[in-house]
């Protein structure tokens, strides 16, 4: 099976079925998902940015919310070292640095909604398949 690294920007559009999720769900379809152990925080904060937006959809989005823990997704540690100098490298927060990094630890494609990340990615790929 192909290993992804699923970053908060798919697994959000996933739960609470935002527009590209059909697209998302196609990337990550007969895949191990991996992601590094801040996913969870980071959907948790897109859920409590929804409730404040919309605070009459409160039950529905927490319902949405619920599934996250429904998902076949192995967190994983990051090397936190090695996220700050890539971030540094990059110019992306230490946050989406930590999915970058563990796409290229472990050679898998990072499937992001996020273009900064998602052309990141790309030029990290590159370097490596040098």
């Amino acid at each position: 099976m192909t290993a992804r690294v699923v970053d908060a920007s798919a697994v959000v559009a996933l739960l609470f079925d935002e527009l590209p999720r059909d697209a998302v769900a196609s990337r990550l379809r007969d895949a191990t998902l991996y992601s590094p152990e801040l996913l969870g925080f980071e959907v948790a904060n897109a859920c409590l940015k929804k409730i404040r937006a919309y605070p009459e959809e409160r039950e529905t989005l927490l319902l949405a919310f619920s599934i996250f823990f429904e998902l076949d997704i192995e967190l994983a540690p990051v090397n936190l070292a090695g996220v700050i100098a890539l971030a540094s490298d990059m110019k992306l927060s230490v946050y989406d640095a930590s999915y970058l990094w563990l796409a290229d630890t472990l050679g898998a494609e990072l499937v992001t909604l996020d273009e900064k990340m998602a052309k990141a990615s790309a030029k990290t790929r590159a370097a490596t398949t040098r």
